[in-house]
């Protein structure tokens, strides 16, 4: 099984790479999306009041069937508008079971009907761009800003990032969070959780009411979708098959789509935070050296590890990694994905729906985004024609061709 999942791309191109030397780069990439990964997990443990045992055996078993299916660092995420619901506005355990049983479902519906590929044709290239560049540059700030927590932490985290990612067969994200860890517990921002004692425990059932059916409709299922499609389905999709052209069509939208739909309504009712893919969490599992499945197996097992035998002192466990040094992940994580070599190869002429789906999505959402960069795409067409045939008709006007002595 190791075998199987390691085996499909080398680490460095040109030069197979030793075994060890190409796990070490996939241990690095197993933690390169905690900067996403860490706050709404902490937030919903800590403040939404989620039982441990149920959101990290949800992330785990999500974690693993990823990495075996996809055989490619696909990461799996929280959804951010349930996440940031459930942190401000509060929802019962039941009301985010309901959402992301509503959301897997509504997901597996597209596919099935094939309405998802409709709509994935149905968007442009130049949004896909956008869409892509807005989301790498709204790690960037989001990363920057988490660096400030406290800022000579963040810096320190980033200095080393930039250091052992120069440094051959150096696993750089897990050895920057272990140097930010005993800078953090040095200097007194945070302390060892006591008391670690194994302890078997399993998740609860929980089956939502009707009311929180209803509630969770309003609240997460109907903004968190458009979110889903354009970030975790059509803009991962097309990273996918840019990283890894030989794994396109089992990176496509459909299996993106499938997985997600599968994993939420399996997994939602014993308590799973709903989960998606995420282009930002590939870029950065990616950009650390992970190269195959295995990445994210291996963050996985970890997790599945924590939430069956250390649930009690899960929150604790994990607040002990400082969120700055999570914040310098996804700063160079954030800039890798947004200065994709796509961008640059695209023609200047698509450069205005480009930018204005990137601002957009920044602005909002990835959801309005899209919306935007397709209204500007379509309109795009029309208006160059019309200005083209007033040229055209002001060329061949009367006053036109005596100006030019005809």
């Amino acid at each position: 099984m190791i075998s199987w999942l390691t085996k499909t791309h080398p680490v460095t191109s040109g030069v197979p790479p030793r075994r060890l030397d190409r796990w070490l780069a996939e241990f690095s990439g197993a933690f390169g999306d905690l900067g996403t990964f860490l706050p709404y997990v902490l937030g919903a443990l800590t403040i939404g009041g989620l039982a441990p045992q149920g959101l990290l055996l949800g992330f785990g078993l999500a974690l693993i069937g990823a990495g075996l299916f996809f055989r490619a660092p696909v990461a799996v995420q929280p959804m951010k508008v349930v996440g940031a619901v459930l942190l401000a506005q509060g929802m019962t355990p039941g009301e985010v079971a309901a959402a992301g049983m509503m959301l897997g479902g509504l997901l597996l519906l597209l596919v099935a009907t094939g309405a998802l590929g409709r709509v994935v044709r149905w968007v442009p290239r130049p949004v896909i761009l956008g869409l892509q560049l807005g989301l790498g540059l709204s790690m960037a700030w989001l990363g920057a800003g988490l660096m400030a927590n406290p800022v000579w932490l963040g810096a320190l985290a980033l200095g080393c990032l930039l250091i052992f990612l120069r440094l051959p067969y150096c696993p750089a994200a897990p050895a920057a969070l272990l140097v930010a860890i005993l800078a953090g517990w040095t200097a007194g921002l945070s302390e060892p959780p006591a008391g670690l004692s194994p302890g078997w425990s399993l998740p609860t059932l929980t089956l939502p009411s009707w009311d929180e059916v209803v509630r969770a409709v309003g609240l997460a299922v109907l903004p968190q979708l458009p979110l889903t499609l354009a970030n975790a389905v059509i803009v991962t999709a097309a990273l996918a098959h840019e990283l890894f052209p030989d794994r396109s069509a089992r990176t496509g939208e459909r299996h993106l789509a499938l997985s997600t739909g599968i994993t939420n309504l399996l997994l939602s009712p014993l308590g799973a935070l709903p989960m998606c893919h995420g282009a930002g969490g590939l870029q950065a599992q990616y950009r650390y050296g992970a190269r195959t499945g295995a990445a994210p197996v291996i963050l996985g097992v970890i997790l599945l590890a924590l939430g069956l035998f250390f649930a009690g002192a899960a929150a604790a466990m994990l607040a002990f990694i400082p969120i700055a040094a999570g914040g310098a992940l996804l700063l160079i994580a954030g800039a890798d994905l947004a200065l994709s070599r796509r961008l640059f190869n695209d023609l200047p002429v698509q450069w205005p729906v480009i930018g204005l789906t990137a601002v957009l999505t920044m602005a909002a959402n990835p959801a309005v985004g899209l919306a935007g960069g397709w209204l500007a795409a379509a309109a795009r067409g029309p208006l160059a024609r019309a200005i083209q045939n007033r040229r055209t008709s002001a060329g061949r006007s009367p006053t036109a061709s005596r100006r030019r002595g005809l």
